[in-house]
């Protein structure tokens, strides 16, 4: 909860700045403007306030086409996806959408700032480049990998040719009248891997054969019924859950008009594995 509420102040810092470059009046009492009144926007921030973060990205986005100029939008926008579903380059867009709409804004110093630290989370998900060193071991690797599967093709090729020179000497002793001795091809016996594709073959270890079908069927069977003054939110809690996981196990769910008795699909918790 307490991150939450470091997110609704530092939202309250940076609106205030909207407002006053939306307004142009002193922050006291800021006038709303067209944009704000716009029955979409009016939805997104009832959203925000009930902590549907999905729900006011939605409500912003239909606002957005009903106003593609509206900068207040983009900046709840960009706000949402940089603090609340953590998504930085959707939140980089919007950002510099709404600086680009209201370059003079009172929050732009901080508008700015947020888009350099999502710039840097964007560079921390970019995988390292391969050293020229272990790009040449792989690109070795890979080599003597097509040249193992080269042989093996080969030898497959080979053994085909002999089981099609047997099934013929078959087929023409018995279309034959005349008694003929047994044919003189060989069966061939089965192709044997060599060595190195047998040592390049991954090994099987009991894990890839664990199955607990057990827990997984207890995990995804999972129910919870509404009590009297039980919220979505403190449902995802109770079960160790996020609320977007919650939302989507239950479609159509509305967490502010859920019933007494009714019955919630609850999602499977989400486990970290550390290697």
């Amino acid at each position: 909860m307490s991150c939450y509420f470091e997110k609704k102040i530092w939202r309250s810092v940076c609106v205030g700045g909207l407002g006053l470059a939306l307004s142009g009046c002193a922050p006291a009492v800021p006038s709303q403007t067209e944009e704000q009144r716009e029955f979409h926007f009016v939805e997104g921030e009832k959203r925000i306030d009930a902590a549907d973060y999905r729900g006011a990205i939605h409500a912003f986005e239909e606002s957005l086409e009903v106003n593609p100029q509206s900068a207040a939008a983009h900046f709840d926008l960009g706000w949402l996806y940089d603090q609340a579903v953590r998504d930085p380059a959707a939140a980089i867009y919007h950002y510099e959408r709404y600086l680009k709409l209201r370059p003079n804004a009172g929050n732009a110093a901080l508008v700015q700032e947020r888009i350099e630290v999502c710039k840097q989370e964007l560079a921390a998900q970019v995988p390292p480049p391969l050293h020229l060193a272990a790009a040449q071991r792989l690109i070795e690797q890979l080599l003597a990998q097509e040249l193992q599967l080269q042989d093996e093709n080969r030898r497959l090729r080979e053994a085909l040719n002999r089981w099609n020179a047997y099934c013929a000497s078959l087929m023409a002793v018995r279309t034959n009248p005349t008694p003929a001795p047994e044919p003189s091809v060989v069966p061939p016996g089965p192709v044997q891997p060599t060595p190195a594709a047998v040592a390049t073959r991954p090994a099987v270890t009991h894990f890839d054969r664990l199955e607990i079908p057990a827990a997984r069927e207890a995990a995804a069977s999972r129910t919870h019924t509404v009590v009297a003054g039980e919220t979505a939110t403190r449902i995802a809690r109770r079960y160790g859950v996020s609320l977007e996981s919650l939302l989507s196990v239950n479609p159509g769910l509305e967490p502010r008009r859920m019933a007494v008795g009714q019955v919630l699909n609850i999602p499977p918790p989400q486990v970290s594995m550390v290697p």
